[in-house]
């Protein structure tokens, strides 16, 4: 399982030393980074992207914390440019998603402050030294949390609940009387459509959940090609710990497409 980094620096260049500090300690193994960005925050509370992560699966984790916690401290008003209200909401969805608590935002609030600007990342690490040690000698705060997605689980319950709705209007209509099918059989159509609807969206997650895994794992094997002797064994157990994560991750939604699909063929 992974871990988000959110480390504070009084000054931007600082921040910026620190990302080329992270890619030495990917190239020589001592973590693996998956996606950085950079964000900041001026003298009036304003909040502001100096860097993004890259697009695509590896980024998207780093992505979508940057949008909520851009949300979350600085409100639906002081967020970023042109922000709205619905895309606010999402992302508020998004870092919950993430699995990130109240507390952990707290302390990111309380570390940004104005003029301070912060490196977002998403790493595996054996160790917390090395990355404490280079980032500390830069004069920077460093905040850990670990990712741990709930929007899997969200998504199968979410799923469970509407297939039980289905299922108790099935029974219904088939011991309801003629009058009574007529008023009924709207209310079934509907459920149904609901249902076929949620299968899609545990078809897109189970897409995206795959594409993360395999840029993951991708990441780490090129990893095990370039690091130092001496971290190859650490970053093959980060391989293992990376599809052995994938398997429960992808195993209740895979389990919850498999129900849809017997309740639609019914």
């Amino acid at each position: 399982m992974s871990k988000f980094v959110v480390i504070v620096f009084p000054t931007e260049d600082k921040a910026y030393q620190a990302t080329r500090e992270l890619k030495e300690l990917h190239a020589e193994g001592s973590l693996t980074v998956y996606g950085v960005s950079v964000i900041a925050k001026d003298a009036q509370g304003k909040l502001s992207i100096k860097d993004s992560a890259d697009a695509g699966p590896l980024g998207a984790g780093v992505g979508a914390l940057v949008g909520g916690l851009a949300g979350l401290i600085a409100g639906p008003f002081g967020a970023l440019a042109g922000v709205t209200t619905g895309a606010y909401l999402g992302m508020l969805a998004d870092i919950f998603n993430l699995g990130i608590g109240q507390d952990f935002v707290a302390k990111v609030s309380d570390e940004l402050g104005q003029g301070k600007t912060a490196v977002i990342a998403e790493i595996d690490e054996d160790w917390t030294t090395p990355l404490n040690t280079r980032m500390e000698s830069l004069g920077g705060s460093v905040l850990r949390t670990w990712r741990s997605d709930f929007e899997d689980e969200r998504i199968a319950q979410e799923v469970a609940a509407e297939k039980a709705d289905f299922e108790q209007l099935q029974r219904e209509y088939a011991q309801a009387s003629a009058e009574a099918k007529t008023k009924l059989k709207a209310r079934l159509d509907q459920a149904k459509a609901d249902l076929a609807q949620a299968q899609k969206r545990l078809n897109t997650r189970l897409d995206s959940l795959e594409k993360e895994r395999t840029a993951k794992i991708a990441a780490l094997e090129q990893q095990v090609t370039k690091a130092q002797t001496a971290a190859k064994e650490e970053i093959k157990r980060r391989v293992d710990t990376a599809r052995a994560d994938y398997q429960i991750r992808s195993a209740k939604l895979k389990q919850a497409w498999a129900m849809t699909k017997e309740a639609l063929a019914a």
